[in-house]
């Protein structure tokens, strides 16, 4: 007897979800990437502080979902995992692509692109592979992509902000100081780093001070 993968190829829906309205008074328009085990629509919540007619927010939507420990009642979903990366790396680009064909944002607008702990690679992964002109990138308690590289990032001309909590328990000491130096050599002087008191968590202060 012998297995053999293949593959096939087919369309998905999926969703994706804003916060507050874009009009002509809209100066920011934040596309923002959720952590493992959240929902878009509840990501949002971290972002509510910010002022909503200045402020425009996209959450695209991971879609590989499943039910969270303890008691399965609750779902969440996570965007990639070291099965199949590159081939599912496609599938969320091609996602992201449908969102800003949909959302057709004026050129004119500033563009932040965030990620928060996992949102972090498919955030820095979209960023290269379509080469998207933005004034903002912020990576929230993230890893970087193992296979990034300065070139990827040569067109880039924005503001890059590296954000982690000191006592974060995903990025203990060692792994923090590998994270920062891969991002100090990707975006030389354009990188800020931000080390706050706190854990693995979403910093609500920081995200209002970044604009």
């Amino acid at each position: 007897m012998s297995s053999e993968e293949k593959e096939i190829s087919y369309t998905i829906t999926n969703t994706y979800s804003t916060l507050n309205t874009l009009t002509k008074a809209t100066k920011n328009v934040w596309f923002v990437c959720h952590g493992m085990g959240y929902l878009s629509r509840y990501f949002l919540k971290y972002f509510k502080g910010l002022n909503s007619d200045e402020n425009y927010i996209i959450a695209p939507q991971a879609s590989s979902k499943f039910y969270i420990q303890p008691g399965f009642k609750h779902v969440g979903a996570n965007w990639l995992t070291k099965e199949a990366t590159v081939k599912d790396t496609e599938n969320v680009i091609q996602n992201f692509d449908a969102i800003f064909e949909a959302e057709n944002i004026p050129k004119d607008l500033n563009l932040i692109m965030f990620g928060y702990s996992q949102g972090v690679s498919v955030v820095m992964r979209y960023v290269a592979k379509r080469q998207l002109l933005c004034d903002q990138i912020v990576l929230h308690s993230g890893g970087i992509p193992k296979e990034s590289k300065e070139e990827d990032f040569a067109f880039l001309n924005a503001k890059v902000t590296l954000i982690c909590g000191i006592h974060d328990e995903y990025l203990k000491e060692d792994r923090l100081a590998l994270e920062t130096q891969k991002a100090q050599e990707l975006f030389k002087d354009k990188l800020q780093v931000i080390m706050f008191e706190g854990k693995h968590e979403v910093n609500v202060d920081l995200i209002n001070n970044l604009v």
